[in-house]
């Protein structure tokens, strides 16, 4: 097993590989992060290449494909590398699918980019996938190849049970979420809100109401990704009018782009509770005081070795 990391989530594959030391049974090779070296060209043009030999090795590249295009890039030449480089088997292990928004033919005339990323991703020479929490679930079929789909809610619902939050009831933020938010409140024994929206176009939400009773409930919204929060916002200030004591949110890929931060901070929420698949801004000046990560590297790590060594994957998906 060799483990690699493209720089976007080199702070990942870090955690990864120091959870995959803690769970390393005796006589088995210590594992290390693997020495991987980019080479900048002035035009902007970069080319990764494999510092240890990969020959016969199964490796393991972890990249998110979050923002700019140039980390989906990276990773799809760094899986080349790896075969050009005799390398046994390629495995991408991706926290975060970016371009898993675009699923289907929503409107005429536009790309269905999750299906493009994974031709690009076959076309590389890609032997699996790994990812969490897709958009759509569909996105799987998409590959002619294994793909392994992690859920946060192996990480999420322990937490919330931790947090011991009383007269607690999941919401989901849109009808897309419902399936979602009903596994989380199946596993708490809570019950279910829906909010529907309809939107005037992308990122902009023309109504909102709320299903299901919320008088007197401190509410968790569960969704897959927070990208500007104005629907997470939106659904918070809603569900407060309707009387919820409180509203907390969960949500696995913090994408926080634009006024992100600042509609977070404006809103009702007490607590954004995401996970690491995407890093925090590092701008010292952006107030992320409701926001916490859950950290997901452990359990990556446990499917890592699982994977590795042929072992059966399902307990994983257990909540």
């Amino acid at each position: 097993m060799e483990i690699f990391a493209c720089r976007a989530s080199k702070y990942f594959a870090e955690k990864v590989v120091d959870h995959l030391k803690e769970i390393r049974q005796e006589g088995e090779p210590e594992i290390e992060l693997g020495k991987m070296d980019v080479t900048m060209f002035s035009d902007g043009e970069f080319q990764p290449a494999y510092i240890d030999s990969v020959r016969g090795a199964t490796v393991f590249i972890i990249q998110s494909t979050f923002p700019t295009a140039d980390n989906l890039m990276e990773l799809l030449l760094s899986i080349d590398a790896a075969k050009r480089a005799s390398a046994g088997q390629v495995i991408a292990v991706m926290p975060y699918f970016g371009w898993a928004r675009q699923d289907r033919k929503d409107r005429p005339r536009v790309s269905i980019g999750a299906k493009l990323v994974a031709n690009l991703l076959q076309a590389a020479g890609v032997d699996r996938v790994m990812t969490s929490d897709l958009h759509a679930d569909q996105i799987q079929g998409f590959f002619d190849i294994p793909v392994d789909h992690v859920y946060a809610s192996k990480v999420f619902i322990p937490f919330l049970r931790d947090l011991k939050i009383p007269n607690l009831a999941i919401a989901a933020p849109d009808m897309g979420g419902a399936k979602r938010a009903n596994t989380y409140a199946k596993a708490l024994a809570r019950p279910v809100i829906i909010c529907h929206k309809s939107r005037e176009r992308a990122n902009m939400i023309a109504s909102m109401t709320a299903i299901g009773d919320v008088e007197g409930k401190n509410v968790v919204i569960v969704d897959d990704m927070i990208d500007t929060a104005g629907t997470l916002c939106k659904a918070a200030t809603l569900l407060m009018e309707r009387g919820a004591l409180s509203v907390r949110a969960c949500a696995t890929h913090a994408v926080l782009s634009g006024k992100a931060y600042d509609n977070i901070n404006a809103s009702p929420l007490t607590a954004v509770y995401v996970t690491d698949t995407i890093p925090l801004t590092d701008d010292p000046s952006v107030d992320k005081s409701k926001i916490r990560v859950v950290s997901m590297s452990e359990l990556f790590a446990r499917i890592i070795k699982k994977v590795y060594s042929f072992e059966p994957i399902s307990s994983e998906f257990i909540y």
